[in-house]
This record gives structure tokens, C-alpha cells and sequence, in this order.
């Protein structure tokens, strides 16, 4: 991944994540088998503990529903709003 893309630039700004660990997470979900709940909920305990976010177990139950059943929203404020951020 290019470095000096605004696009992670832009990333790190809005999750407080460290651009470094967002390309570490984004390499590692390369081939990840995203229909096994297990790896679901590795993936979305490692972003929250990158952000900083706690992730309630039931959200954590409807992201690993959704991811695994293919039945994620569109775009990013379609997610926010299955999750109740109002961003």
C-alpha cells in the first residue's frame, strides 16, 4: 500500500487509529475467510482496540451477523447508522 495516500491520511484523522496499524489490518484481512464468525470477531476486536472503541456484545453480534450473512450496508454512513453514530 502507497505510504502517502490521503485516503489512510484521511482514515487516521476520523478513527484516531494509527495509519500504520490500519495497513497492518488491511493486509491481514487479505484472504481472510469472512463467512467464519471466529475470524469476524478477531477483526472487529482488533479495530476496536486500535480505535480505542469498546464494542458492546451486541454489536459485536450484528456486525459478525451482517459480515458473515453478506449483508453489509452499501456505505459508511448506512454502517454509522446501523450502529447508532450519528457521523
Amino acid at each position: 500500500m502507497d505510504s502517502k495516500n490521503p485516503f489512510f491520511d484521511n482514515i487516521e484523522k476520523k478513527t484516531r487509529m494509527n495509519k500504520d496499524e490500519i495497513y497492518k489490518i488491511a493486509d491481514s484481512v487479505s484472504g481472510a475467510d469472512f463467512n467464519n464468525p471466529v475470524v469476524v470477531r478477531q477483526l472487529i476486536g482488533r479495530i476496536g482496540l486500535a480505535a480505542g472503541v469498546d464494542v458492546p456484545k451486541e454489536k459485536e453480534e450484528a456486525l459478525v451477523k451482517a459480515i458473515t450473512s453478506g449483508n453489509l450496508p452499501a456505505n459508511f454512513s448506512s454502517l454509522a447508522k446501523m450502529f447508532g453514530q450519528n457521523k
